[in-house]
């Protein structure tokens, strides 16, 4: 269902800003803070604030690719913050396999702990950021971007551009991994 905010739904804004470019504004006013706090829970704060303000940049660029039709403002641009988040997959794979060798707990408010938050209350952090790393990118994707941006399964399939089918799926096997590679540990 379209978000509407001051009065004005999705299609709306959509219509605003392809009469008149500079209404895009809108779009990054409604929507920058679930952006950058994705892409914050995925990656470091200055990570988040130069990939949350590309998120916006491309799809300004992208806008009249845009078709309401697939689904609202907001799992486009979530899809397109995960696709940038991919061009940092080995770098954040890398990191924490890093974390998960050296067994030392990250600053509380790093953004390390909001993903144990999220994903696995409770759950030792080495072993998670281990299980994390073992997850191939569309099992990580399908899973953050459920309990880091709370989208519904239907956001997550419009995000990435999958089935909803597919995102029960890659949730489902994402799940069973971490399990099986908590309870190994």
């Amino acid at each position: 269902m379209p978000q509407a905010l001051d009065g004005l739904t999705d299609a709306q804004l959509v219509a605003g800003f392809r009469e008149d470019p500079g209404r895009f504004t809108e779009v990054y006013d409604r929507y920058f803070h679930d952006v950058h706090r994705y892409v914050a829970g995925r990656l470091d704060v200055q990570e988040a604030d130069d990939l949350a303000a590309e998120t916006f940049l491309t799809a300004f660029r992208l806008r009249d690719r845009f078709d309401p039709a697939r689904g609202g403002l907001r799992p486009w641009l979530f899809g397109i913050a995960t696709h940038l988040v991919a061009r940092h997959r080995r770098k954040e794979t890398r990191h924490y396999r890093a974390l998960a060798r050296t067994g030392v707990a990250p600053p509380e408010d790093g953004h390390e702990n909001r993903v144990v938050a999220a994903v696995a209350a409770g759950a030792a952090y080495p072993g998670l950021a281990r299980a994390l790393a073992e997850l191939n990118q569309g099992e990580r994707d399908v899973l953050l971007l459920l309990a880091l941006a709370q989208l519904s399964h239907e956001e997550i399939a419009a995000a990435l551009g999958i089935s909803y089918g597919t995102v029960g799926s890659r949730l489902s096997r994402a799940r069973k991994k971490l399990r099986d590679l908590l309870e190994d540990r």
